[in-house]
């Protein structure tokens, strides 16, 4: 069964989300304070996402996310945000996270989040291995296929799942103007629930580990008013 961890201080709302995500079929592990879900997180190595509210006492959600990234850039990551935490939403993507919920919410939108995001990030099937070879080789980038990392000028950038996901994306497309909403459906899938600008903090966070200056950046450009390219000759 696949284990959920869920940080959340106000008993009603985690009390929701827990009766959700096991009728859904997940295995919930409760959190109120965010010593709490890291001691927890500890004690549930085998634990695949982990659903993180901002607002708490004490370590917030934000902190949580930063502590989580610092040893494991595998796990999925959701926020659960306030309609009016938009900042907060913001710096909860540039931690780390690779989604957002903005209460409230339908118990579909919660567990088709929370199924989508374990796809993302491997914990769905693996299709049948491609006939292509496992290396994508772009200089300075080298891009593993198989055990899902990529290299700098053959040093190792530790990437989230999602980021992963787009640098493959950028990779296959080399030279190709994507658009937010290619990238969001191949990344995120479709029907996601959230909103495009989602694509836009994940490249300013590739930008930050991959680019030598992301204030100038070389590799991903910016297509105004559409998207994206993967720029290597």
């Amino acid at each position: 069964m696949r284990k959920v961890l869920v940080l959340e201080d106000e008993a009603s709302i985690r009390g929701f989300i827990v009766i959700n995500l096991e009728r859904a079929g997940y295995e919930v592990v409760e959190a109120e304070t965010g010593e709490e879900a890291l001691e927890k997180l500890a004690a549930n190595p085998d634990t695949r996402a982990v659903l993180l509210d901002i607002m708490l006492p004490g370590i917030d959600g934000i902190e949580v996310c930063r502590r989580i990234r610092l040893s494991d850039p595998h796990i999925g990551i959701i926020m659960l945000s306030a309609r009016s935490q938009e900042m907060d939403k913001v710096t909860g993507l540039m931690t780390g996270a690779d989604d957002y919920i903005t209460k409230p919410f339908s118990p579909a939108e919660l567990t088709a989040r929370v199924d989508a995001l374990l796809r993302r990030t491997g914990d769905a099937p693996a299709p049948p291995p491609a006939e292509s070879s496992t290396e994508l080789t772009q200089p300075p980038f080298r891009l593993n296929t198989t055990n899902r990392t990529l290299e700098k000028n053959g040093v190792r950038v530790r990437l989230t799942q999602v980021e992963y996901a787009i640098v493959k994306l950028f990779m296959e497309n080399r030279g190709k103007a994507l658009s937010r909403e290619e990238i969001l459906d191949t990344v995120w899938g479709h029907g996601y629930f959230g909103e495009p600008k989602i694509v836009d903090v994940n490249v300013r966070r590739l930008r930050i580990k991959l680019e030598d200056d992301a204030q100038e950046p070389k590799y991903i450009l910016t297509v105004w008013g559409f998207g994206y390219k993967w720029n290597i000759e």
